[in-house]
């Protein structure tokens, strides 16, 4: 199975909130469907602020990343942050995330960006070593920090 990257697009709502509160729900963090569904329109028309993708066939997606876009002084410009990254269980242990977290960061080089971030559980070292294996570091003097507002 291909882990190809589709752009997604606002008929692929549906598709994307039903998987994102999968995630959720696999990540013990709250869902609601219809703020994920409004967070998740803005990406699917265009804002500059992020992208929605769909992983694998675009009529029967796997999976889902969403990637959203900020600037920063330490990395010369434009950055990423890849928000969630998510693929069914049924099918994980393919190398799909593996190929997608290759195949995304030099897309978008490309495009300009100087630096992609992600979070991971600090617990997860399943995870970790993925993310490694593609090229994300732990920062040791970092940690991320959140003030919801």
């Amino acid at each position: 199975m291909s882990a190809a990257l589709t752009l997604a697009r606002p008929e692929h709502l549906e598709r994307l909130v039903a998987m994102s509160g999968a995630f959720a729900e696999e990540m013990e963090l709250p869902s609601d469907p219809d703020q994920r569904g409004a967070a998740l329109l803005p990406l699917l028309e265009g804002s500059p602020h992020g992208a929605a993708y769909l992983i694998g066939p675009a009529r029967a997606p796997v999976g889902y990343l969403v990637v959203s876009f900020g600037w920063s002084l330490e990395f010369g410009g434009l950055d990423g942050f890849i928000d969630e990254i998510y693929i069914r269980p049924a099918v994980r242990g393919r190398g799909m995330a593996t190929e997608v977290l290759i195949a995304l960061p030099k897309a978008l080089a490309g495009a300009g960006l100087r630096a992609l971030h992600l979070e991971v559980d600090k617990t997860d070292t399943k995870t970790q070593r993925l993310y490694a294996k593609v090229g994300f570091a732990l920062r040791d003097r970092y940690q991320l920090m959140t003030r919801a507002l």
